[in-house]
Order: C-alpha cells, then sequence, then structure tokens
C-alpha cells in the first residue's frame, strides 16, 4: 500500500525508504553512507525525484520533457533533500501542491535507476512511461 503525503516543515514529504533503495538514491552499510542528491520536478499529477550526481543532463531533460508533454504542464524545479526520519527515508516534495497533491493524499512511488516518480490517481500511465525511458536509458 502506499505511503501518504504527510506536512513536513514548510512543505510536503513523503516516506520513501523501500523505493529509495531501490532507486540506488540511498546506499547503506550499517548505517547509511550515501544521501543523493536530488531535484524534484513538479507536473501536474506527477513528480520526479532525480539523483543530480548519477543522471546525467540529457537524461534529465529527455524524462523532464516527456512528463511535460504527456501532462501539459511543468510547475515547478527545485533542489530538495533526501532525509533520514524514523526508520527510513523521507524526501521533502517542493512544488508538490502545485502538482495536485495534498496531505493524507496516497502516492504511490516507482523507482527507476537513480530516479523515484511519484503519482497522482490518474497518472499511472505517465509514470509507468517515465520509468521505461529511465531503464532505457541505462
Amino acid at each position: 500500500m502506499p505511503n501518504t503525503i504527510k506536512r513536513s516543515g514548510d512543505g510536503l514529504a513523503l516516506q520513501v525508504t523501500k523505493p529509495a533503495r531501490a532507486a540506488g538514491l540511498v546506499e547503506e552499510t550499517d548505517e547509511p553512507t550515501r544521501l543523493a542528491n536530488i531535484r524534484v520536478f513538479a507536473f501536474d499529477g506527477l513528480l520526479l525525484v532525480v539523483d543530480l550526481d548519477r543522471i546525467n543532463d540529457e537524461n534529465t531533460v529527455e524524462l523532464a520533457t516527456s512528463a511535460a508533454l504527456d501532462t501539459v504542464s511543468i510547475h515547478r524545479v527545485a533542489n530538495a533533500s533526501l532525509q533520514i526520519a524514523g526508520n527510513g527515508y523521507q524526501v521533502q516534495l517542493p512544488g508538490a501542491a502545485d502538482a495536485g497533491f495534498h496531505v493524507g493524499d496516497r502516492a504511490p512511488c516507482t523507482p527507476a535507476p537513480n530516479l523515484l516518480v511519484i503519482a497522482a490517481e490518474g497518472s499511472e500511465r505517465v509514470a509507468a512511461d517515465i520509468v521505461t525511458i529511465r531503464r532505457e536509458q541505462v
């Protein structure tokens, strides 16, 4: 079952422990040894969480362009943080409210190599397309 969007600090966040590990945004031994530097792209019903150190600019542009064309939108692009929260990790989501996400919304999160795709209800196809593009890039 997907986690829900929560309020954190001045904005919104999502608990992403398992997807972050699967995407390689977090590396651990006994403790976290790497938390990715991330940027969040916000589109209608869709958020892309991109590892700035492991996805090159050309591939990032391809992912963002595809999402913008499919959703016919782009709201905000901002650097964000991946943080230790509870027994796992959460990602701050600048632009989530502009993209149509609210506190309490279920937010399915799909990992791809060095990428998380968070989709609102009705955006599942676009999310699957973005994941496919990313997997083809690596």
